[in-house]
């Protein structure tokens, strides 16, 4: 089982998850061109995806996934909610393979388990998901204004942690978002600060943990090195384990 990112930020997400030669993609916040440069980088074919999962319907998540999906002929997995909200996204004429998934239950695509779990976030109807080969478990946590005690349970043992550390608090507080989005950056359905992030691992059954990458970093509220320090303390490992999702590169494959 490995995983990789395509680019991870405010400016679009992706994330394959590969198990045998079934490969899933989270999310895809990017154009038909660029999702396609981006996955030949990774040497993955567009008709090498087995199917994606839509994690909410914000642009940078779900802006390019339907016109790929199209394309492709790849199908598609989304909550009811999402789905409700993604109609600006359809290309005019499509036969798209659309499957409506419930937050709580499970599902396979091919030989990749994907077991969603709603999280707080300001769309219609959240999710993030585990992915697992039915032994090593993969967790990605991201776009989530707090914890809550179903997604540390969700999260615990996982051998692989892709954690959003969106912000900085302090950097959030004198950097130049307007006062509207530092309130929305930063309240209970925004995006996950450092020490949260960090407070949210120490609570995790770490112990089989092989991987952390920190994802979804903010470009203007945030730096590498302080959303490193803040997991690396936890862990009790040099800053350096811990991986960093870049908005540019994603990040190369890495096995469990």
């Amino acid at each position: 089982m490995r995983f990789a990112s395509l680019g991870s930020g405010s400016a679009g997400n992706a994330l394959l998850v590969e198990v045998n030669r079934t490969t899933v993609m989270l999310d895809c916040g990017f154009s038909i061109k660029e999702t396609a440069a981006r996955l030949a980088r990774l040497n993955v074919e567009p008709e090498g995806i087995s199917g994606i999962v839509v994690t909410h319907e914000h642009d940078d998540h779900a802006g390019g996934v339907f016109k790929f999906a199209a394309k492709y002929q790849i199908p598609v997995w989304l909550t009811y909610g999402t789905h409700k909200m993604v109609s600006r996204y359809m290309p005019n004429q499509h036969h798209l393979q659309l499957n409506i998934i419930d937050s709580h239950c499970a599902f396979a695509v091919d030989d990749v388990e994907v077991h969603p779990y709603p999280v707080p976030h300001d769309a219609r109807e959240p999710i993030q998901c585990l992915f697992s080969d039915g032994n090593l478990k993969l967790g990605v946590l991201t776009d989530v204004g707090r914890s809550t005690p179903h997604i540390e349970e969700k999260l615990s043992n996982c051998h692989a942690l892709v954690l959003e550390c969106n912000h900085d608090a302090n950097m959030l507080k004198t950097g130049p978002y307007s006062w509207p989005l530092k309130q929305r950056v930063g309240g209970e359905l925004g995006h996950l600060e450092n020490s949260d992030a960090a407070l949210l691992l120490s609570k995790l059954n770490h112990q089989q943990l092989q991987h952390v990458v920190a994802a979804h970093l903010s470009a203007k509220n945030n730096t590498p090195q302080l959303a490193r320090s803040a997991l690396a303390k936890v862990l009790g490992c040099e800053d350096d384990f811990i991986g960093i999702a870049d908005q540019a590169l994603g990040f190369d494959w890495r096995t469990i």
